[in-house]
């Protein structure tokens, strides 16, 4: 009896970490629908951040500076980059948001909202600037 309790418990718990945006995401661009980069995001103390941690688009210079960038990321590789700071779960919501992103090729930080989708599958992203947003839906890495 106490082996079924602790599987089902396991799976309930595999199941709450599925559906968090932690872990490794292909972003997509919104524009082309290719497969830009890889960004992990872990949590770090109650709040998410995410790095670059993969050029993926065909042609991409893996060396690129974020030049556009207006803060401490000014002049830095985009690989390895901090793009996600801040976020964290909103209290009986499913999305974490409070935080930001950067798009590190256009330097503007954007207010984020993430929300996974499909049982943890997808990912939507949404930037918010001003009363503007900007959406993406990254899927999950293997």
């Amino acid at each position: 009896m106490r082996s079924i309790v602790l599987m089902i418990l396991l799976g309930l718990a595999g199941t709450a970490q599925a559906n968090t945006p932690v872990g490794r995401w292909h972003t997509i661009d919104d524009k082309t629908g290719e497969v830009k980069s890889m960004v992990t995001i872990e949590d770090r103390g109650g709040a998410l951040s995410g790095r670059v941690t993969q050029i993926l688009r065909k042609g991409a210079d893996p060396a690129a500076r974020c030049d556009q960038c207006a803060d401490d990321r000014k002049g830095q590789p985009i690989l390895g980059m901090e793009i996600i700071r801040g976020v964290k779960k909103s209290a009986g919501q499913d999305h974490w948001e409070g935080g930001e992103i950067l798009d590190p090729e256009e330097g503007k930080l954007y207010r984020v909202r993430l929300t996974p989708l499909e049982g943890g599958a997808k990912l939507q992203v949404r930037g918010f600037l001003g009363p503007f947003w900007r959406n993406q839906t990254w899927v999950k890495a293997p």
